[in-house]
């Protein structure tokens, strides 16, 4: 019984629609980690190096970065779905499709990753940024070449947890029509009541999770001076 219900799920055409799912997701993922990061990044040092005790304080800069941040990480992410489609459809250009999600899922994902990125920043030591201050260095090289190096440790255990939330999210690109995984556990596992679909497509998902998880823990330790001179 068990090698028949093998056999008819890992078909070569059901292994090719899973392949094609997990691709989609996985470029979704990915390109939305990317353009987050890119986004999130600056505003994480400029969170930063603007708070009471950061290298360039400025309270009014710190606070207006800050409300916003806070603003659009508190909005549940099916309402900024939902609420934002006007936006996504002038900026992407569709309100539906894997296109338009990735947008949503910047938009969401950016001021989350630019916490990730302040909280990473503050483990610092404070004597190390004091003492390239000594040194004459200037903001911009203490950020660089001091802060950032610093933290790469915990800004690659930030990008994990990061990427997999992102990840976790992907299944709801099928409210816009999008495509991945997500669709095949609704559409098949939920709608037309197969639910071998429905499983693998969630194991599947778990699978990724985990894949990338200790991928970017192990850099994580592999950047990390203190794990290596042990």
């Amino acid at each position: 019984r068990m090698s028949e219900i093998f056999q008819n799920t890992f078909t070569p055409q059901n292994l090719a629609f899973f392949g094609e799912a997990v691709k989609s997701t996985l470029i979704v993922t990915i390109v939305s980690t990317f353009l987050a990061y890119l986004i999130g990044v600056p505003l994480g040092i400029l969170l930063y190096g603007t708070s009471k005790n950061g290298i360039f304080p400025n309270r009014y800069v710190n606070g207006a970065v800050g409300f916003v941040v806070n603003v659009i990480r508190s909005i549940p992410f099916i309402i900024l779905l939902v609420s934002t489609q006007p936006l996504a459809a002038a900026v992407v250009g569709t309100r539906i499709g894997d296109t338009a999600f990735i947008f949503h899922l910047v938009l969401a994902a950016a001021p989350f990753v630019a916490r990730m990125i302040e909280s990473s920043l503050r483990e610092v030591d404070n004597g190390v940024i004091e003492a390239a201050q000594a040194m004459g260095s200037t903001n911009f090289q203490i950020m660089m070449k001091v802060v950032v190096p610093e933290a790469k440790p915990s800004l690659i255990l930030g990008a994990a947890i990061a990427i997999t939330t992102i990840l976790g999210y992907t299944p709801m690109t099928y409210l816009i029509g999008g495509g991945g995984l997500g669709k095949v556990a609704i559409q098949f596992g939920l709608y037309r009541n197969e639910p071998d679909k429905m499983y693998i497509s969630s194991l599947l998902l778990i699978i990724l999770v985990q894949i990338l998880q200790e991928v970017l823990n192990y850099l994580a330790k592999a950047c990390d001076k203190r794990i290596r001179n042990k």
